[in-house]
């Protein structure tokens, strides 16, 4: 891992290097991705299958075989053992109620003169969840992803999971039954976005489309914004860890890993005004590092994007921190309160020695599809607020729309838009 020291005149410099990460699309995806979502967008479930037939390796003759039923369900269940599902129910039942602070209500308020000014909260119809598969198994996107969206009273969660070779991790499918998800289909890749984004005879269209994907899946979420909305196009997962040197450094080389095991392009980086304790955790995670079971991959994340950095002291630590905006920040600090109120951009804030940012990917409540890449400086995390749309309300009296009609009319001739000058003066008492 690289050192850094906020005292050196080339700094800065070193810093913008560090957190500088543009994940570019090639040509050919952006090609191959704009020929699939046009494919679907014409010929619908014929090109969903014929793709997951090519790409995925499964031998379905109709959509009717990539609709996971209900017995499909609970026959994964039954193999998912009874303490894996507990704490999936746990964690589900976690992440609910902490999203249940998050509803927002309509409300709307009376003029003196009788004018009802105010906001309605609807929640939106239909949302899709993209979930990557195979052999890879996150339940907790699952929960992460349907469990606001239920919240937030969408009537609808379609689910899409590749299964290539017709493998499907059924702790997947068990989450999606714990978060209520609406349907689920067994179609991945770029094709299944479009399925969703477009609509087709078997996949119904949503009016958002959230979750992780590799580079074809964001590829065509890019492609498709505008027609549906989005969550975000996340980059590699981040993690800044500040310590003042009192944490056993075993723990944070263990914090660093559970980022940098992601892929190599995540990020693990670590702040620190002592020195001698950055040295500690260099040799924990020279201990520690041949023990994992994914070494290559960690060693690799922290050898290209992991940095130590040295400060003056956690005021400057909060300082930096602010201007990377990590993903996942830990402030593992004798008080983490105080170090709180300085920080203004960070996606979740671990306080404390003991709260590990993986609690926080699992079953701690707030949700962790969070802005990367800096995008914590204007965005936030997944939230009931995603799922949920504003509508202003405006209910005018005789006499309101007669004084409000005055000053729209003479602003809309300053504009030269004669029609809403009249319409507004029409109303005008004379």
């Amino acid at each position: 891992m690289r050192k850094l020291n906020t005292q050196d005149d080339s700094f800065q410099k070193e810093l913008a290097a560090l957190v500088a990460f543009s994940e570019e699309t090639s040509q050919s995806v952006e090609a191959t991705v704009r020929d699939i979502l046009h494919q679907v967008q014409t010929t619908g479930d014929h090109a969903v299958l014929e793709f997951t037939q090519r790409f995925d390796r499964l031998a379905a003759q109709s959509m009717a075989e990539l609709r996971v039923t209900s017995d499909e369900i609970q026959a994964a269940k039954a193999q998912v053992s009874e303490a894996i599902l507990s704490s999936l129910r746990i964690a589900a039942d976690r992440i609910k109620s902490y999203h249940e602070h998050q509803k927002q209500n309509s409300w709307q308020y009376e003029e003196a003169d009788g004018t009802v000014l105010g906001q309605k909260i609807t929640p939106l119809d239909r949302v899709g969840i993209y979930v990557p598969g195979g052999k890879a198994s996150y339940p907790s996107t699952v929960l992460m992803n349907a469990i606001p969206a239920k919240v937030a009273g969408v009537k609808e969660i379609v689910m899409v999971v590749p299964a290539p070779d017709n493998e499907l991790n059924p702790m997947v499918l068990a989450a999606a039954d714990i978060a209520g998800v609406t349907k689920i289909f067994k179609i991945g890749g770029a094709q299944a976005v479009a399925a969703l984004a477009y609509g087709t005879e078997s996949v119904p269209k949503v009016d958002k489309i959230v979750g992780p994907g590799n580079i074809f899946v964001a590829t065509a979420k890019r492609q498709v914004f505008g027609l549906v909305g989005l969550d975000m196009i996340a980059g590699p997962s981040e993690i800044l860890v500040i310590c003042d040197g009192k944490t056993n450094p075993d723990w944070i080389a263990m914090d660093l890993f559970s980022q940098a095991e992601h892929d190599e392009n995540a990020q693990a980086i670590l702040i620190s005004p002592d020195a001698d304790f950055l040295q500690a955790v260099e040799q924990s995670i020279g201990k520690l590092l041949p023990t994992m079971k994914r070494a290559d991959l960690i060693n690799a994340s922290l050898t290209g994007r992991g940095a130590f950095i040295q400060v003056a002291s956690l005021d400057e630590a909060a300082q930096i921190s602010n201007q990377i905006a990590p993903e996942h920040l830990e402030l593992s600090v004798e008080d983490p309160e105080s170090l709180c109120e300085k920080i203004t951009h960070a996606g979740a804030i671990f306080m404390g020695r003991y709260t590990s940012e993986a609690l926080g990917d699992y079953c701690a409540g707030p949700n962790h599809v969070l802005p990367t890449s800096s995008t914590a400086k204007f965005s936030s995390p997944l939230g009931v607020y995603d799922f949920q749309k504003r509508s202003s309300i405006i209910y005018c009296s005789e006499s309101s729309a007669s004084e409000l009609g005055k000053v729209a009319s003479q602003l809309a001739e300053g504009e030269s838009l004669e029609a809403h000058a009249r319409s507004a003066s029409l109303r005008v008492k004379s």
